[in-house]
């Protein structure tokens, strides 16, 4: 065989090795169709994987759903043998309809989502409730006000004769904890009830308004402020001011009086700026410069990028690294805290966006 005709063979066999699809491995979810139902076996059209197969101990497992399906229907899988002797992919339905379960028991917790649940059983801890038949807890400790066993002395019997009050009822609560793995649903009813409060006092608020807030903490990301008992809104980092803001900490103590703007409400939260109050000194930039002037400005800063420089306080730009052959260089040649001449490349001050060339910005000085 020629080399040629084995170089021709090599790639041939590497774009089919290529186009060839990746088998399912066991326990990973699958789409498929139904195409045939059989005696206790369900078989599901798997392309470009082949033919499922729903049966015997998984068959059974799952026979209360697959009483109604039908053939053409879409369902989702779990695989549980890749290829049997057969040549069938082996599926649990029943595992599947967990995990897709567990999926939305997740979403459900970070979403905050509200549903109204039937108390099933109490016991001296809390209430036993069921969602999409897995069996969830309530501790008492969560329970609404209105709901709260209220007795005097802390006896646990007179607790839990107040709890089994509460079967039959539906509560409306939000999950808190949705563990796969131990297999368990943690709900609260106070904290549906604290959101509830949160919102009513956010929906107080406007895009616009200005208020008088206190600190109440300063992190990385930004600062918290308190506009009033109970409700505080963040201000992010890059709504602290128009200049760089590198420590919010310096800026900022716990405590600090501040003026803030509702930038936005949204369900229980509320977000904030200070900067906003403050006159937007790249509105007045826009007055002075212009795309191709050649300017004066200090460096203030490296990034990944490569090193933001100032024409004015509060409006920097990019000088990209991609002007200097390697990091070292853009460092040796513009200092921190030193004043350079640049070419303005890119000006849009609604945006806040500027660029600057060293190179050309000195080519043309000279």
């Amino acid at each position: 065989m020629s080399d040629s005709t084995t170089v021709e063979t090599t790639g041939v066999m590497q774009s089919y090795a290529a186009n060839t699809p990746v088998a399912p491995k066991e326990g990973q979810l699958i789409d498929g169709t139904v195409s045939a139902i059989g005696r206790a076996r369900v078989y599901v059209d798997l392309p470009p994987f082949g033919t499922g197969l729903i049966y015997g101990r998984e068959y059974m497992n799952a026979r209360d759903i697959l009483r109604k399906v039908s053939v053409g229907d879409s369902i989702a899988a779990k695989v549980v043998m890749p290829e049997n002797e057969d040549g069938y992919i082996e599926l649990s339905l029943k595992e599947a309809r967990q995990a897709l379960i567990w999926a939305d028991a997740e979403e459900a917790v970070k979403r905050g989502t509200v549903m109204s649940l039937l108390v099933k059983e109490a016991n001296k801890g809390g209430l036993i409730i069921e969602w999409q038949g897995i069996q969830g807890f309530l501790p008492a400790s969560q329970l609404s006000a209105d709901n709260y066993p209220r007795v005097a002395d802390g006896d646990k019997d007179k607790i839990l004769t107040a709890l089994n009050d509460l079967i039959g009822k539906h509560l409306s609560v939000v999950m808190i904890t949705a563990d796969q793995k131990e297999h368990k649903l943690i709900f609260s009813e106070k904290g549906l009830q604290e959101k509830e409060e949160k919102e009513e006092k956010v929906g107080k608020y406007e895009v616009g308004d200005v208020l008088t807030g206190e600190v109440t903490g300063a992190v990385d990301f930004g600062i918290f402020v308190k506009v009033e008992q109970g409700l505080e809104g963040l201000v992010h980092i890059s709504e602290l001011d128009w200049g760089l803001v590198e420590d919010t900490r310096a800026l900022y103590k716990v405590g600090d009086k501040v003026k803030v703007k509702v930038i936005e409400v949204k369900d229980d939260k509320i977000s904030l700026s200070i900067k906003q109050l403050k006159e937007n000194p790249w509105m007045e930039a826009a007055k002075k410069f212009k795309k191709d002037q050649i300017v004066d400005a200090v460096v203030i800063k490296y990034n990944k990028h490569g090193a933001l420089a100032s024409i004015e306080e509060g409006v920097a730009g990019l000088v990209h690294i991609s002007e200097f052959e390697k990091e070292e260089m853009l460092k040796s040649t513009l200092s921190l805290g030193n004043v350079y001449k640049f070419k303005i490349t890119l000006f849009e001050p609604s945006e806040q966006r500027m660029t600057l060339s060293y190179k050309e910005g000195n080519a043309e000085a000279k």
